[in-house]
């Protein structure tokens, strides 16, 4: 089982590698380099991250399924 740190590199590096191979997907991830909360306590957790890493796989897989060479 994952922990939360782990998590949290895995989504770094994910994002990373779609910032680098991906230019033209990454500007349009709903988020900055730096996100600031909205939230004065967001409820971050395992259960939230792994779904935010689902959500970053899916929208990369949708990608390079339709995207036009």
């Amino acid at each position: 089982m994952k922990n939360e740190q782990m998590l949290i590199s895995e989504i770094s590096e994910f994002t990373k590698n779609i910032e680098s191979n991906y230019p033209e997907l990454y500007k349009f991830l709903d988020e900055n380099p730096i996100t600031i909360p909205s939230e004065s306590d967001p409820i971050i957790n395992i259960t939230v991250l792994e779904a935010y890493l689902e959500s970053l796989k899916q929208l990369l897989k949708h990608h390079i399924n339709t995207r036009r060479n």
